[in-house]
């Protein structure tokens, strides 16, 4: 598998019809993304605004190429990005990139879309509010249901490079979060007073867990990729209403790992743990097909705990 990195990029510049960056701006601009792990802070977006003389969202849009490169497609070599513009704690906007990343040999359902990749970033970084998502290429309708289970999904704009849309002119008649009678979303989840009964397993690691959005299968679940040299890299499970576009948390874990621009193999990956809730475990089959599609890398570790 192709990795995500931007060795064939460092000699190009960004320049489109929302901003213009020299081949040094361009090269300053995907290694601090990288060091960020795909995602750009108020005070980087208001300096770069005034650097480039641009609004904030000329910003977002002319950005999404740069979103783009962190795409990993080895079966369709199709390479689509997204931005999240979304609000922090803080009421800050943040701007989070996502793109699509695709298994070889791999079932191709395995996939994760860009606007999954953007919206996942944005979701276990501690976004509060969605208000834009900039897209290099039109959603396709699994995303556009992936999409529905949002918060604000009747709020927050599509941007494309020609057109803005609202989800409901590209969904209409939608089926949804409160057609299974649940009244919460991903971005509004339901309380969670829970805690694993195991207290072996790290603070951090579950936590990803119980923040899961898992309103239909009770499985508050998350994956823990380790490296050498780059710290630790989680995924939480995000599920749907439609079911098929449910973020595993390994994809999701996968997907912040590539925004890193980093290579998902021997040299790069200490270890993968997969915690998952006791009684209502699914993940570990999809897991495993995803890791078989990669040689030489440490098993994968299961730890099923109850919640108590």
């Amino acid at each position: 598998m192709a990795s995500a990195t931007f060795t064939v990029q460092e000699d190009t510049a960004l320049t489109n019809s929302h901003i213009t960056l020299n081949v040094a701006q361009t090269a300053s601009l995907r290694s601090q993304l990288k060091s960020q792990r795909g995602i750009l802070n108020a005070n980087n977006i208001e300096q770069l605004c005034k650097e480039f003389n641009v609004s904030v969202d000329s910003l977002l849009q002319g950005l999404v190429p740069l979103a783009s490169e962190f795409s990993v497609a080895p079966v369709s070599h199709f390479h689509v990005g997204a931005i999240v513009k979304a609000l922090d704690d803080q009421q800050q906007v943040n701007f989070y990139f996502g793109a699509n990343v695709e298994f070889d040999h791999q079932a191709l359902s395995l996939v994760v879309h860009a606007e999954q990749s953007a919206i996942n970033n944005a979701w276990l970084n501690g976004a509060k509010k969605i208000l834009k998502i900039a897209i290099s290429d039109a959603p396709c309708g699994y995303c556009r249901q992936f999409m529905n289970e949002l918060a604000d999904a009747k709020e927050f704009d599509i941007l494309l490079p020609s057109q803005h849309f609202k989800l409901a002119e590209l969904l209409p008649h939608s089926f949804g979060p409160t057609d299974l009678g649940n009244e919460f979303s991903l971005f509004n989840p339901k309380p969670q007073f829970a805690v694993f009964d195991d207290e072996q397993i790290e603070e951090t690691f579950a936590g990803f867990a119980l923040n899961a959005y898992v309103p239909y299968s009770q499985n508050f679940s998350a994956v823990k990729v380790s490296t050498f040299d780059n710290g630790d890299f989680y995924g939480s499970y995000a599920e749907n209403a439609a079911y098929s576009p449910s973020l595993s948390p390994l994809q999701s874990a996968l997907s912040q790992f590539f925004l890193a621009g980093l290579s998902f193999d021997k040299e790069t990956v200490k270890g993968i743990t997969l915690l998952e809730t006791k009684g209502h475990e699914n993940q570990a089959g999809v897991s495993k097909a995803v890791l078989s599609g990669f040689t030489d890398l440490p098993e994968l570790k299961i730890i099923s705990a109850a919640l108590k």
